[in-house]
């Protein structure tokens, strides 16, 4: 496909919504108004079913639905008892939420560097991170590939930590045969739409095989109140709208066909970067000064990568993001500043060059269009737009 071409084609988009619901809209305008002539409209029959499938469908006993990602993390770590003073163990470079969440509580975010390959937590990294005021580890499943959870539980139980999974990009991942939100003692998932399974607006949902945390999760997400009007523990407003749970209802079952499409269209990225040569392999370090092309997502021969992004890297990325965004092809970069030199982080002593993988990434990271609708013929204008910005 020549240049020319390529500048003819219809804009691809990071994301297109719209094409999934048109598949799905009567089955959902039917959920919706299942639940609009229920008049029930905060917990209730919907989102205890949707609690069930979502616990069953990621190999865990218990699912407690609530009203965001960000909340579920915020649920769970009250749940294990983080309070002021108390060190979590996370990584710099996530989303805010996951660090956001332990400040909320008055506790401190302990930050270890990442795997280069996987963008994970480094198992390695974690035990010289542990001091007497640790209480959990917080794993991020970044971009729908979960962290080497094996050592990081053993260095749990060894510690008596908590660990709490921040799969909120990751729902339906495995890590040698186990699900996301299953190994740990607690996970965590988000429904804001943009994820696999998306909602109408923002939605979560905390998992646990553990009864007892889970019924504490389940009361705190209400004020902490059992029954109505009489307080256990004090909590929050986090739950979930009956209205979010129908519509992930008519979704979920679709899940898996999706995650398939997009790991078919990840394959097709692979192979269409390896016949245009743009593809550095095994780059000393992660490195990409002065190279030609591009590094591309690794994804563990012993897990299930659902994709939630595909992320690839190039040392010139913000001028490649310039390039794409003239062409028309969405991108986004997950995330340019890491969690360390944030500015509401400061006390914490941080500076540049303390947490130098994390760094990189943020600086090289660029994510791709990877949605299931996503078409070959789409794909080849990405790839061809990127080969083209390497002939400049």
């Amino acid at each position: 496909m020549s240049t020319a071409q390529t500048k003819q084609l219809l804009p691809v988009p990071l994301l297109d919504l719209k094409a999934q619901y048109e598949v799905l809209r009567e089955e959902i305008r039917a959920s919706i108004d299942r639940v609009i002539e229920s008049q029930h409209f905060i917990l209730g029959p919907e989102v205890e079913a949707l609690e069930r499938e979502v616990a069953l469908y990621s190999q865990c006993r218990f699912g407690i639905g609530v009203s965001s990602g960000t909340d579920a993390l915020l649920v769970a770590l009250m749940a294990v008892g983080i309070e002021a003073g108390d060190e979590v163990i996370t990584t710099p470079y996530t989303f805010f939420a996951t660090a956001g969440t332990i400040a909320r509580l008055g506790a401190v975010p302990v930050f270890v560097e990442i795997d280069p390959e996987s963008y994970n937590l480094d198992p390695a990294a974690i035990e010289a991170a542990i001091t007497p005021r640790t209480r959990a580890i917080v794993p991020v499943h970044l971009f729908g590939q979960m962290a080497d959870m094996d050592p990081i539980m053993e260095l749990a139980e060894k510690h008596k930590l908590y660990v709490i999974e921040d799969a909120a990009q990751a729902i339906g991942a495995e890590y040698k045969g186990r699900r996301a939100g299953s190994i740990g003692h607690l996970g965590c998932f988000s429904f804001f739409p943009s994820k696999n399974l998306g909602g109408f607006g923002d939605g979560g949902m905390v998992t646990s095989n553990d009864p007892t945390l889970a019924e504490r999760v389940k009361l705190l997400r209400a004020h902490g109140a059992y029954p109505k009007y009489y307080h256990k523990f004090v909590g929050g407003n986090f739950r979930l709208d009956a209205l979010q749970a129908a519509v992930l209802r008519v979704k979920l079952p679709h899940l898996d066909s999706w995650t398939e499409a997009r790991q078919r269209n990840a394959d097709t990225y692979r192979r269409l970067f390896r016949e245009a040569g743009l593809v550095i392999e095994n780059a000393d370090d992660q490195s990409l000064a002065g190279q030609r092309g591009i590094i591309l997502p690794k994804a563990a021969a012993d897990g299930r990568h659902i994709y939630n992004q595909f992320v690839i890297r190039s040392d010139r990325r913000d001028a490649l993001l310039s390039h794409l965004k003239e062409r028309q092809i969405g991108t986004e970069v997950y995330y340019p500043v890491p969690m360390h030199v944030q500015e509401c982080f400061a006390e914490l002593g941080h500076k540049d060059g303390d947490f130098p993988v994390s760094e990189r990434a943020a600086l090289e990271s660029l994510a791709l269009p990877i949605y299931p609708e996503l078409t070959e013929e789409m794909q080849r204008v990405v790839v061809e737009a990127i080969v083209e910005f390497h002939q400049l």
